[in-house]
């Protein structure tokens, strides 16, 4: 594996899964791999759990992190393809990544989405346009379609708490007052159709995710319904795809509540509006595994990080 920039990077869920466990039993096992080695972390938009646990991951490899917040330290970059420079942007990417590339052994990279861009944002400009000019590896922290960190996070929470052969899962739209990015929908999406789980997918007429990425998974507007025999509802909001980066529903019918979820197990990838997309009687009851979700994205960075230095 040269890139992590997709769900679609893992060959085989289940072996990256228990290895994911393996590593979470003993982080610092092989803390000699990385030694010497950079990681230099690329942040075009903000971060909590993706900076300090892919730097704690990249810290128990024994590699050397380097952060940097791009928007805001550094020169504006431009991405396009033979452009007159005269306006805001000082340094083009193909300077800029293979500059980057001499100081780190590793690249990764967060950029969001634009929600105005449609043709923009699914041709992923930022992260492929390091991809191409970088002559080092590249890791996706989320780009404006996926979140693969998050998504191998997920695979590996849903994994550890499922106490049957083929649990239900649930992935459920909820209200927000911004319009948000799909990438976490999307990335959660691929890893559960990865995974023997009986999945469905939740969420309002005019929400539908990009049917490239749902592909055959039922999707259900009646949210009773799709959460009937749930043992994980995975919850996040998301803009219309469609109608491109649009909010069209703020129902507060769709929040999250204990009398809705029953038993089942409550996940959600965080930050999250609490009593908004979810009622503090699940964030803080048992069932809740968001805390749990975010130290698994430690060693779900960290496991990626070892298959790139490990092959490279």
């Amino acid at each position: 594996m040269k890139h992590y920039t997709s769900i679609n990077d893992i060959d085989n869920i289940n072996s990256w899964i228990k290895e994911a466990k393996e590593i979470k039993a003993n982080p610092l096992k092989n803390i000699e791999l990385g030694k010497n080695k950079t990681l230099g972390m690329l942040f075009f938009n903000s971060s909590l759990r993706t900076r300090l646990s892919t730097q704690k991951a990249a810290l128990n490899l024994g590699m050397n992190p380097i952060v940097m917040n791009v928007s805001g330290d550094a020169w504006g970059i431009e991405f396009g393809d033979g452009t007159v420079m005269n306006g805001n942007t000082a340094e083009h990417i193909k300077e800029a990544a293979a500059v980057v590339s001499q100081y780190c052994d590793i690249i990764a990279v967060r950029a969001f989405p634009t929600l105005t861009d449609k043709e923009k944002d699914q041709s992923e400009q930022v992260l492929n346009s390091f991809v191409k000019f970088a002559s080092v590896p590249v890791i996706s922290m989320e780009s404006a379609t996926g979140h693969p960190l998050q998504g191998l996070t997920d695979a590996i929470t849903v994994s550890e708490n499922s106490t049957k052969k083929k649990p239900k899962v649930v992935l459920s739209w909820a209200p927000h007052i911004k319009a948000l990015p799909h990438a976490v929908g999307n990335s959660f999406v691929q890893a559960m159709q990865k995974m023997d789980v009986e999945f469905v997918i939740t969420n309002p007429e005019g929400y539908n995710l990009s049917k490239e990425i749902t592909k055959d998974t039922p999707i259900l507007h009646n949210q009773k319904e799709a959460f009937k025999d749930a043992d994980f509802v995975y919850t996040k909001n998301w803009s219309s795809y469609d109608d491109y980066g649009k909010i069209l529903n703020t129902d507060p019918n769709w929040t999250i509540t204990k009398e809705k979820i029953g038993n089942a197990k409550f996940m959600h990838c965080l930050p999250v509006r609490r009593n908004v997309v979810v009622e503090d009687a699940v964030l803080d009851s048992d069932s809740s595994l968001v805390i749990e979700q975010a130290n698994n994205r430690t060693f779900a960075a960290q496991l990626v990080l070892k298959k790139i230095l490990e092959n490279n």
